[in-house]
């Protein structure tokens, strides 16, 4: 058995991987960020893309610097937007999206306009018999 590998030797070999993980899912970030990013130009992509695939640990450090506020900015932007889509198609979904909506909540709102009078009695039963047909 070889005793030449201590305990502190596989301590920074897990520390060393562990980094060289952590440094794998920055690249990616990047890469998605170089994508993502609808103000950079198709040659500035190329570039930045060339630079962080030919000087990985470099280019990605000099990224992170030269455009890591915006990173965070399209980061928070496209969350927001998923989550108006989701919020969106749980309306749509659920049949309260605001543009139509389900009869019950079309019909809630014509008996809302009647008892606030303005629909007449024979109005509201002239649209809710259109709504329930």
């Amino acid at each position: 058995m070889d005793d030449d590998y201590s305990l502190l030797d596989v301590f920074w070999t897990m520390l060393w991987f562990f980094v060289w993980i952590l440094w794998l899912f920055l690249l990616f970030k990047v890469i998605g960020d170089i994508f993502r990013d609808h103000e950079l130009s198709g040659w500035g992509k190329a570039g930045w893309l060339i630079f962080c695939i030919f000087l990985p640990y470099l280019g990605v450090l000099v990224y992170v610097i030269a455009r890591g506020k915006g990173m965070g900015k399209r980061d928070i932007k496209q969350r927001q937007d998923n989550e108006a889509a989701f919020q969106d198609y749980i309306r749509k979904t659920a049949g309260t999206a605001p543009s139509g909506g389900s009869g019950a909540h079309e019909l809630a709102r014509l008996a809302e306009l009647k008892d606030k009078g303005a629909l007449t009695e024979e109005e509201f039963q002239r649209a809710k018999a259109k709504l329930l047909a």
